[in-house]
């Protein structure tokens, strides 16, 4: 039996044995009117000796390590091969050992299972298999619900004031990373880890706030400080964890108390409402009062200088005329005497009668005088000079004295 010749396929060579013909083709079919079709078992192992040909191996033929072959002893891959080889290794390590991290990412690169640093976005390299890269999303917004429904337990918002009342609170922690390698090694639940602290913490605030300021105006307050809380606590672990903002959902009473509740309220508002009333009389009263109190404390300081400035000009005046006194006595005397008389006589109606009429001696003409006209006659005419003396210089009013003679 001899070995084919010819490219790859065996489909070339001399003549056969079987009457085929030298015209270069393969053999017939039945009858030997065409050519023959090979089966497809025989193309597959002619395909599999073509590529150990390709690598640097022989075929089947003479020569070759398959049957019917001289067994020689040259090595299965060449030179080349092997190198080929190698390059398709290198690339294959280089591409497992290159990766990815998008901007809102982060890489954590373990050596061996031990931090060995954090990748930043961009393409970054990891020796595949001794290093390894765990990406974790930093930027995106995670929450954590406490006292809502579907967020756990059911009694998880129910806490209680310092005044010993109970509030339903439900609100929202809304958080991101700050560290990936802190959140990967130090936390084992970090949702649950934020959920449990940031309702520890408001159940502190809650316990040290009272029940109203809770329901009406505190509310951005406790949030501020809860978030403050929370982080400062979440530090403390090492979490790698920022804790955003807080959302407040609500703070009610629970619901089997809340119509006693509201009864309770409309009651504090009513007080309050009587309490302002009662405060804006009382403060209308007490300022009405001190006003008084300024006024009669006006008059009695402008008395007392009146009282005050009098006495001084009085001593004034009797320091003056002591000094005329001791001067000229005589002239001061009968000048003292003068003015005493005109001012106690000088507002009096009187009738002066001088002679026999005024003692009583002679026949008397008081009985014919008319006394009565006189007397209102000196009064009017007293009131007339008063009233001129009083639109003028406003000096005081003679003296008005009526005579009769015998």
């Amino acid at each position: 039996m001899t070995g084919k010749s010819g490219g790859p396929w065996g489909s070339g060579g001399g003549g056969g044995n079987n009457g085929g013909n030298n015209n270069g083709g393969g053999g017939r079919g039945p009858g030997g009117e065409g050519p023959q079709i090979p089966e497809i078992d025989q193309l597959v192992k002619k395909g599999q000796e073509q590529l150990r040909v390709l690598l640097g191996g022989r075929g089947n033929g003479p020569g070759g390590r398959g049957p019917g072959g001289g067994g020689g002893q040259n090595p299965m891959f060449t030179r080349g091969g092997l190198i080929l080889g190698g390059l398709a290794v290198v690339v294959l390590w280089v591409f497992a050992s290159v990766y990815t991290v998008r901007p809102e990412e982060r890489s954590v690169e373990l050596l061996f299972g031990r931090y060995l640093q954090t990748g930043q976005p961009g393409l970054n390299f990891a020796p595949w298999p001794v290093v390894k890269a765990e990406i974790v999303q930093v930027t995106g917004e995670r929450t954590a619900d406490i006292g809502q429904s579907g967020s756990g337990r059911s009694d998880a918002g129910l806490m209680l004031t310092r005044d010993e009342a109970v509030v339903d609170i439900a609100f929202q922690v809304v958080w991101n990373i700050s560290d990936p390698a802190r959140f990967l090694f130090n936390l084992g639940d970090a949702a649950e880890t934020v959920r449990a602290v940031a309702e520890s913490s408001m159940r502190d605030i809650i316990a040290r706030s009272n029940l109203s300021p809770i329901l009406n105006r505190d509310r951005g307050a406790i949030a501020d400080e809860l978030r403050e809380s929370t982080q400062a606590t979440l530090q403390s672990y090492e979490a790698g964890v920022n804790i955003i903002r807080i959302n407040f959902d609500r703070a009610d009473p629970p619901q089997e108390v809340i119509n006693s509740f509201r009864e309770v309220q409309a009651a504090r508002q009513e007080r309050d409402r009587l309490q302002r009333e009662a405060d804006a009389y009382a403060n209308r009263v007490l300022a009405a009062a001190r006003g008084e109190a300024a006024q009669v404390t006006e008059e009695a300081e402008g008395y007392r200088a009146q009282a005050v400035n009098a006495a001084e000009g009085e001593a004034s005046r009797f320091n003056a005329v002591y000094e005329e006194y001791a001067k000229a006595p005589e002239v001061t005397r009968r000048r003292m005497y003068l003015e005493t008389m005109e001012k106690v006589l000088g507002g009096m109606n009187k009738i002066i009668l001088e002679g026999d009429a005024a003692n009583g001696s002679g026949s008397g003409v008081v009985p014919y005088l008319p006394l009565n006209e006189l007397i209102r006659g000196a009064g009017s005419n007293r009131d007339a000079r008063a009233a001129g003396g009083s639109a003028g210089s406003g000096a005081p009013a003679p003296t008005n004295i009526t005579g009769s003679s015998n």
